[in-house]
């Protein structure tokens, strides 16, 4: 078995654990609170999609984290929290050919009303920095962050 011997956290707060059968075409279960998904492949990757599949959870996974990881960096800049209650994000995850088989790239869209655009841009990149999921996929993932004008 390959194991990473990298930074591990100090403490564990939480363990997300979750049963899956039948990968993208299956079922995922977790518990505390329950989670049970039918999987299904997108139709433009030739399923019928009927379900949910990685690429949606794992979008909105890194997308909840990382406006959590927001406010933490807001409170770093002393950005008042009301402002940042505003912020909205669109986060992208693709999926397609690498090599002999698939790679991700991500994008995510960070919109900011009332904060300048120079006070923006380094929040979301001192957000980058903290984010546990930016922190996973760095050097691995292909991944664009951008501040928005608007998310319509």
């Amino acid at each position: 078995m390959t194991q990473y011997k990298g930074n591990e956290p100090k403490s564990i707060a939480y363990t997300a654990v979750a049963n899956v059968t039948g990968g993208r075409n299956g079922r995922g279960i977790s518990t505390e609170p329950d989670l049970d998904l039918k999987l299904d492949t997108p139709v433009a990757m030739g399923g019928k999609g009927e379900g949910t599949n990685p690429e949606q959870l794992f979008a909105i996974g890194w997308g909840a984290c990382f406006q959590g990881a927001l406010g933490l960096a807001g409170k770093e800049m002393r950005i008042a929290g009301s402002k940042l209650a505003q912020c909205k994000l669109r986060s992208h995850v693709s999926i397609g050919d690498e090599g002999e088989s698939f790679g991700i790239k991500a994008k995510m869209e960070v919109y900011l009303p009332g904060i300048d655009r120079e006070t923006a841009e380094k929040l979301v990149n001192r957000t980058q920095e903290l984010c546990p999921y930016s922190k996973a996929t760095a050097g691995n993932v292909p991944t664009e962050i951008v501040v928005v004008d608007s998310l319509d």
